[in-house]
């Protein structure tokens, strides 16, 4: 099946059908390996035990990010392609990224404070990553104020687009300013600076997030494709009746 042939919401269904019992079993059986690898990760000689927050803080981040990337490019396929399925993958995403993103910036309050002292404080990083948890929750009450499915999804994609302008800024706030939080020590060019003991799991946990995300996306694309037939079937029926 050629990519394009999933533009029709059909065979896209059927592909759904079939890829998703594969996708929650692989996300189980990695969930599985990487909670062994992260109860066998030795603490840290520096943050003691409170460095296993990181397994949950990270694949959070890591999905927040990417999930906006992914609607960042949804949005492309909505103004510029007008590819049928685009902002079905958009709004789909949207209560995925921003549970991901409010996760991380749980977990992340839990590690600051025995860390830092608080549980916040305004440093760039944090901030920038709520910025794009506040303007998950605008997109969230775009989707649901909007009745009309194809504006909605014009809308919802300039507001994604302006949004990630963001994305780079979270990316290298660490970089570009002095910031409490960390820099990065996995995605570096002279490689990563964590022990493989800790690194292996975290790739493990990371990989179980992602596989996670895929499953839950396009079981949410699915239902939202069948909730858009059901809306058409309603509004033919109410055009029906008012003709006769």
């Amino acid at each position: 099946m050629a990519w394009i042939d999933l533009a029709n919401p059909t065979r896209f269904l059927r592909l759904v059908d079939w890829a998703l019992p594969w996708l929650a079993a692989a996300a189980v059986l990695a969930f599985a390996y990487a909670v062994v690898g992260v109860l066998g990760a030795p603490d840290d000689y520096q943050q003691g035990a409170t460095v296993k927050i990181m397994f949950v803080h990270v694949p959070s981040a890591w999905l927040g990010m990417f999930c906006w990337g992914m609607m960042s490019v949804s949005a492309l396929g909505t103004l510029v392609f007008r590819h049928p399925l685009a902002d079905v993958a958009a709004k789909a995403a949207v209560p995925l990224g921003a549970s991901f993103t409010f996760l991380c910036l749980v977990s992340g309050a839990l590690w600051g404070k025995p860390m830092w002292g608080t549980y916040w404080v305004w440093d760039a990083r944090l901030t920038s990553v709520l910025v794009m948890f506040v303007m998950y929750l605008g997109l969230l009450a775009l989707w649901r104020t909007v009745e009309d499915p194809i504006r909605a999804g014009r809308a919802a994609a300039i507001l994604t687009l302006v949004g990630a302008l963001n994305l780079p800024i979270i990316k290298f706030s660490v970089d570009w300013w002095n910031t409490l939080h960390q820099p990065a020590s996995v995605v570096r060019l002279d490689g990563p600076t964590i022990h493989p003991s800790i690194l292996v799991p975290l790739l493990a946990m990371t990989i179980a997030f992602t596989l996670l995300f895929v499953a839950l996306h396009l079981a949410a694309m699915r239902n939202e494709v069948l909730r858009r037939r059901v809306r058409t079937l309603r509004l033919l029926q109410a055009q029906t009746a008012r003709g006769a």
